[in-house]
């Protein structure tokens, strides 16, 4: 069984930085696609960025493209979420998951953090 906790949220003015970091417990490693994806109030939760268990392989959402980076350490079974040049439609709850498959689509995640709140200020 996988378990993942988020940290890092806050809040930050427009233009600010954030960096989200996922601990995973009964040993991702290298065996699982990490994912970001995110929930605004009143919103469908969407994905935000991948890497694929080699970390070779990176996917983001258009609109964080050159701005958000994923990074992950197997060794340690973590995944960061650099946020830079944050805007105020950044604002919602950011999840953490893992699945076998390399997707972006939620339902092919299979473990889910319990989300952190970052809220950009205008």
């Amino acid at each position: 069984q996988v378990q993942l906790v988020e940290s890092g949220g806050g809040l930050v003015q427009a233009g600010g930085s954030l960096r989200l970091s996922c601990a995973a417990s009964g040993g991702t490693g290298s065996s699982y696609t990490m994912g970001w994806f995110r929930q605004a109030p009143g919103k469908e939760r969407e994905f935000v960025a991948a890497m694929a268990g080699s970390g070779r392989t990176t996917t983001y959402k258009n609109s964080v493209k050159g701005r958000f980076t994923i990074s992950r350490d197997n060794a340690k079974n973590t995944v960061d979420l650099q946020m830079n040049s944050l805007k105020p439609e950044d604002t919602a709850v950011y999840y953490c998951a893992a699945g076998r498959s390399y997707s972006t689509l939620l339902y092919q995640y299979t473990y889910w953090g319990q989300g952190t709140q970052v809220t950009v200020s205008s």
